[in-house]
């Protein structure tokens, strides 16, 4: 039986909406962001996949663009997002990843943030591929990596990437990285030493 992706939504969007107006956010070092915000700097923020879900509520409405897997499952979660007010940009590292990449490029000449879950859509776990590295050094934008901090927290562990979904009524501690442009050539082996700084980066913000 196939799931119908824009009904899964409708049903998603106000759970999640709820679910998440209980959480108590607190944001670490977002004035940086705020600042480029205000200049109309638009930023890539790099994530980590199983910390996605309080940033979905928190950044809504923000004029952000979503990098989302061309895949089937990909489908659910593009929909998930429209609904929540997310642009997006469609592809991954395996399938029309150029083609999202064009996407989110235009979308920033627009002044619009793009969102990228770098070890997603199939992991490995924690390790970030090149997409929002290379974007960030081709167009001379910065990245934000981020972090969510979740001390209540239901881990689902047979997943891939070990998702979190926070407890109702829990705090969530979300770390925002000081924005840096990538340096170096576009080559490969420049954008895979620069994943790996964008992995220390991320890794030392928890």
């Amino acid at each position: 039986m196939r799931i119908d992706p824009k009904a899964v939504s409708v049903v998603l969007v106000p759970a999640v909406k709820m679910w998440s107006s209980t959480l108590r956010y607190r944001r670490h070092n977002y004035l940086p962001v705020s600042r480029r915000r205000e200049e109309k700097r638009p930023v890539v923020f790099a994530i980590w996949h199983d910390e996605m879900f309080p940033l979905f509520y928190l950044h809504r409405g923000e004029k952000v663009t979503a990098v989302v897997s061309a895949s089937d499952d990909g489908e659910i979660l593009a929909q998930f997002m429209s609904r929540m007010g997310y642009g997006l940009a469609r592809g991954s590292s395996s399938r029309f990843g150029l083609r999202a990449l064009k996407t989110a490029a235009q979308v920033m000449d627009q002044g619009r943030d793009i969102i990228f879950t770098v070890d997603g859509p199939t992991g490995p776990r924690h390790k970030a591929k090149p997409g929002a590295v290379y974007l960030a050094a081709r167009f001379k934008a910065e990245i934000v990596p981020v972090r969510v901090g979740m001390p209540q927290k239901y881990v689902f562990s047979k997943s891939w990437d070990k998702f979190c979904l926070p407890l109702p009524f829990s705090r969530i501690d979300v770390h925002y990285g000081d924005p840096y442009i990538p340096g170096g050539e576009i080559s490969t082996k420049a954008l895979a030493d620069q994943s790996r700084e964008l992995e220390n980066k991320l890794n030392s913000l928890l």
